[in-house]
């Protein structure tokens, strides 16, 4: 009798979750949450994850102006920054990407969009000039690129006035500036273009492991 009313009940619990719509969502997060803090908590105390690779640095004033612009402008749609282990792309592109480049990115700019080619080791690759001429006419360097030019960042002035709280906004999520960085800040992009800053920023990309 005992044996019946246990398998009575457990069926009616299993028919109860399976037949309330509220129920099973709840249930299903419930899991998801659980499966995700296994996965993602144990990277927050692995060293590969958590501290920077030899030769990374935090970005200057004008590198950072320029990945603003990188990410207002839209280029990550298109251009990855994420080198994944596989044979076809580290011999296209060099080492594969590894989490200790990105400690001070925020948000960091990996991806699988292969519109246009990875940039994650575009820094060092072509000159200051290459990049002028492809972000004018992209064309003109690259016969069969279907990018669009951006004419304005040649013209457009970086603002030296929000430079000191977006490096110290990324200080208090642990980037290591000092005061002097930061107070030094307004002077290091004053009178540069955006377009200055957007080649300063693609000339650093991965070359601590180059």
């Amino acid at each position: 009798m005992s044996n019946n009313n246990t398998s009575a009940s457990t069926g009616f619990s299993h028919e109860k979750v399976e037949t309330n719509n509220f129920l099973m969502i709840v249930l299903i997060l419930i899991v998801i949450a659980i499966g995700g803090l296994v996965e993602i908590v144990p990277l927050f105390f692995q060293k590969s994850t958590t501290e920077a690779v030899k030769g990374v640095e935090p970005y200057n004033a004008l590198q950072l102006a320029g990945r603003d612009i990188y990410i207002r402008e839209g280029c990550y749609n298109c251009h990855s920054q994420m080198i994944r282990p596989f044979r076809a792309e580290t011999l296209r592109y060099g080492h594969y990407s590894v989490a200790g480049e990105f400690v001070y990115d925020h948000p960091f700019q990996w991806g699988s969009k292969r519109t246009g080619p990875d940039l994650h080791r575009v820094g060092g690759k072509y000159s200051d000039e290459w990049h002028r001429i492809h972000l004018n006419n992209p064309r003109d360097v690259v016969p069969e690129s279907n990018m669009p030019a951006y004419p304005w960042l040649e013209k457009n002035q970086v603002d030296p006035a929000v430079m000191a709280p977006r490096m110290k906004a990324l200080r208090t999520v642990g980037v290591p500036y000092t005061d002097e960085q930061i107070t030094a800040a307004a002077g290091e992009v004053k009178g540069k273009t955006e377009q200055d800053a957007l080649i300063a920023y693609l000339q650093v990309m991965g070359r601590a492991l180059k």
